[in-house]
């Protein structure tokens, strides 16, 4: 069956005037309440539904269904009928393909509740429009019935997508961590040929620190502080070797003029080396710029309190 077209008559505004009345003209015993509940959504709380949808229900162009209802302003206060924010038309929109075409619009739609649809049938002055909009108050209530009945279910729902939600911060966070090696290796054995192995070990647990590291280590040069130089923003340093020969103090100079400052003190007490991070003490069995040319363990000594060794430097 062909569409008919919208045929008009003349009518009293809400002044009394007699103006052009747009008629509904589309054939409401097509019309299935399953049809018209899937055009219904819930915005602020209550249910609605988008100009554009109860134009195409109604039989008439949305803008002729809008011009019609600015005559009649009085008749829908904002509990009737309210425009959409630009952030709930988004969401309403994105949820339905068919209002697709609305995206490039520069108003957001207005949104009619369930006596809004009541009140506009006493604006399009024909019989259509009252059992149209009997038809849409029918899919109204037996949506909030629906809703109603099923309230638990949803509220069930409601904790299970919260605990889901919660759940994914969680991983998140997890995955943020071990990006950012949050996750400290405690410790490893190397063999000798194991140099880059041995390396990147000991440069995680440097990356690892968050506040401080203190280096005692008898033999050190450049590529040790090249290593160090690998930790976060703001930790400090501090090295305790044996000696520090005049071309060692050069490339400390040269390394503190350009990068972030790296103390380095003599010390000689000490015949093991000790890798301090933190509040976390390593036993390390090869001296930093030797990693890798002999077997060698990396032990946590994590009963050990690092302000302990530190008082006695």
């Amino acid at each position: 069956m062909a569409k008919k077209k919208d045929t008009q008559t003349h009518g009293p505004d809400a002044n009394g005037n007699q103006i052009s009345l747009v008629q509904p003209v589309a054939n409401c015993d097509q019309l299935h309440n399953r049809d018209i509940e899937n055009k219904i959504f819930r915005v602020r709380g209550v249910e609605v539904i988008v100009d554009k949808d109860l134009a195409e229900l109604f039989g008439v162009e949305t803008k002729r269904l809008n011009e019609q209802i600015k005559r009649n302003l009085k008749r829908f206060p904002k509990s009737f009928r309210f425009q959409l924010t630009e952030e709930e038309a988004t969401e309403v929109i994105a949820s339905c393909d068919r209002l697709s075409s609305l995206k490039h619009s520069s108003n957001p739609p207005y949104a009619f509740t369930e006596q809004g649809v009541a009140m506009l049938s006493t604006v399009l002055h024909s019989p259509e429009a009252i059992d149209i909009s009997i038809r849409i108050i029918e899919a109204f209530v037996a949506m909030r019935h629906f809703l109603l009945s099923n309230a638990q279910v949803f509220q069930r729902l409601d904790r299970i997508e919260y605990k889901q939600i919660e759940t994914d911060h969680l991983i998140e966070e997890l995955f943020r961590k071990i990006d950012e090696r949050s996750i400290t290796p405690k410790q490893g054995i190397f063999f000798d040929g194991q140099i880059f192995d041995a390396y990147e070990f000991i440069c995680g647990l440097i990356k690892s620190a968050k506040t401080r590291i203190v280096l005692i280590d008898n033999y050190v040069d450049d590529t040790v502080l090249t290593m160090l130089d690998k930790r976060e923003g703001g930790v400090s340093t501090t090295i305790y070797t044996q000696k520090i020969s005049p071309q060692f103090q050069l490339d400390i100079a040269k390394h503190n003029a350009q990068y972030p400052v790296i103390d380095v003190k003599e010390f000689t007490k000490s015949h093991d080396r000790f890798l301090i991070m933190d509040n976390q003490v390593y036993l390390i069995g090869a001296s930093l710029k030797d990693l890798g040319k002999k077997w060698f363990a990396v032990s946590l000594m994590s009963e050990t309190d690092p302000e302990i060794l530190l008082s006695r430097l």
